[in-house]
């Protein structure tokens, strides 16, 4: 029986355009369903405001912006366990993208998530395979972005091969028809261009095979909605994109000699200055994987979302279970890891943060960290928790955004040592990183011990932490190290006391 549907919504801030999509949640006997209600688009082409020097000119932060206060406007009445809003290529390489991204959140009302490349074409594998019927067989699906191209393989919901590529319609336009111009051999150095970067992973794709090549976004749209309104398409193919058709597309855009002067069926005003960049990629795509026809979907990357946004809402949340999985690979004392965390959460939650949502998050990262933050032992024991640190903030991890990433890795990375290595860090979770160090400490026997019963508060800008007199005392090497604790804190200026009650 069908129950009352919900709403969730994906923001995606693409080198090209900004898009979001609302869509319903129907839960049914067969599982959980999402279907579109509404989607808005903004060509904002960001990544056309990239300079040389990787820094976002001034009008494209403000379109940018422009077009998040008006998304803000249609999800202003959304919980933000609701929303997803996820930035791709150009925020991942742009200097200046914290500047951006500040003011950006300020104008949607929502956290912005930059998002790795294998984690991008990870969620846009969710949303095609979620938007296109069932297959018994392999799924290859390319995604034409602004600023790159993910190719994923994979096999009903789950993916076998994931890259992602620095090769976008906005970029290869600029480099190769920065005025639009179009001829025989520009387009075929910028063929070879994309051909070229393709060939690092060709051998290995072509190896796993596939039964069924997809063009999402964007690009893959556009050129299909081309080829099939001006007939472009080989006989008996009405539908999709066809080695032919992109052929035909090539000749009908050299015969013009600009892009601008292009008169075709379909053809957007806003696709126009990309077009002759995602051409040149997808006939990259198709001589170099010998792909000779790809169907189409549209929304991938967002859809993903949305599923991964549902995941999460019903406990199924892949960041745990990419933990989990590291947890396995680098051979972590699982035991350890579960009392470490299991100390911390009891330490925060004495702590009494308000929000339900932003408690619940934090939980989860102290356990995520407590779980990971001895995975560095796997390079070497001296100097661990940096090894630990580099990995959590380096490695693909699906599920976890950057930022995500970085909030971990800076856990990880502060559970022990000296704290002057993060004085200088922006937006450190001091709280955090006292519980976690604290549990840490308290748990160096790595066996469960019988701790007795320690009150924590907040106080004075740093933290108290209230331990019995006499456990202490028959206790010197902890007592030992809480007052070295406390000088660690003092030299970052935050007041930590320990005190001796008689309990």
């Amino acid at each position: 029986m069908v129950t009352h549907p919900h709403l969730l919504a994906a923001v995606d801030l693409g080198s090209n355009s900004f898009r979001l999509i609302v869509g319903r949640v129907e839960e049914t006997p067969a599982g959980s369903q999402i279907y579109q209600v509404d989607a808005l688009r903004e060509p904002v082409r960001l990544g056309g405001g990239l300079s040389k020097d990787k820094m976002l000119d001034r009008a494209s932060q403000v379109r940018g912006w422009d077009a998040l206060k008006r998304f803000g406007e249609r999800l202003r009445d959304f919980h933000p366990d609701q929303v997803r809003a996820v930035a791709t290529n150009t925020l991942r390489v742009a200097k200046n993208a914290h500047d951006f991204l500040a003011e950006a959140e300020a104008a949607l009302g929502f956290p912005i998530e930059v998002i790795a490349g294998r984690e991008e074409a990870r969620l846009i594998y969710a949303g095609a395979a979620h938007s296109v019927p069932a297959s018994a067989g392999k799924r290859l699906v390319v995604d034409i972005g602004g600023g790159s191209t993910e190719f994923i393989i994979g096999s009903h919901y789950t993916p076998i091969h994931m890259e992602s590529l620095y090769i976008g319609c906005v970029s290869h336009s600029r480099q190769f028809f920065p005025a639009g111009n179009v001829d025989e051999y520009t387009m075929r150095q910028a063929e070879l261009a994309a051909k070229r970067e393709i060939q690092i992973i060709s051998s290995e794709y072509k190896a796993t095979g596939w039964d069924q090549a997809i063009g999402s976004s964007g690009t893959a749209r556009a050129l299909a909605e081309l080829i099939e309104a001006n007939g472009f398409n080989d006989e008996g193919i009405t539908h999709g994109i066809s080695r032919g058709g992109l052929e035909r597309l090539k000749r009908a855009l050299i015969k013009a000699e600009n892009v601008n002067r292009l008169k075709l069926v379909a053809l957007k005003p806003d696709r126009v200055p990309v077009l002759a960049g995602g051409l040149s990629i997808m006939l990259g795509v198709f001589e170099e994987l010998g792909v000779e026809y790809a169907d189409t979907t549209d929304a991938a990357l967002r859809l993903g979302v949305l599923y991964d946004l549902l995941g999460r809402s019903q406990h199924q949340d892949m960041r745990t279970v990419t933990v989990e999985g590291f947890k396995r690979r680098y051979g972590v004392d699982a035991a350890q890891a579960e009392r470490i965390g299991e100390l911390a959460i009891s330490f925060y939650d004495q702590l009494g943060e308000p929000d339900e949502d932003v408690r619940e998050e934090n939980r989860m990262f102290l356990a995520w960290a407590a779980s990971l933050h001895e995975i560095g032992l796997s390079i070497a024991h001296s100097a661990y928790h940096k090894h630990s640190a580099y990995i959590a903030s380096n490695a693909d991890m699906p599920g976890f955004s950057r930022t995500d990433q970085a909030r971990l890795a800076a856990l990880v990375l502060g559970h022990a040592g000296k704290l002057g290595k993060l004085a200088q860090a922006r937006d450190i979770e001091w709280t955090l990183l006292f519980c976690l160090r604290l549990a840490a400490l308290l748990s160096r026997r790595r066996a469960d011990v019988g701790l007795p019963g320690i009150e924590v508060k907040k106080a004075g800008g740093g933290f108290e932490v209230h331990l019995p007199d006499e456990w202490v005392t028959n206790n010197p090497l902890t007592d030992y190290s809480l007052v070295q604790e406390a000088m660690e804190w003092e030299k970052i200026g935050r007041p930590y006391r320990v005190v001796y009650t008689g309990d």
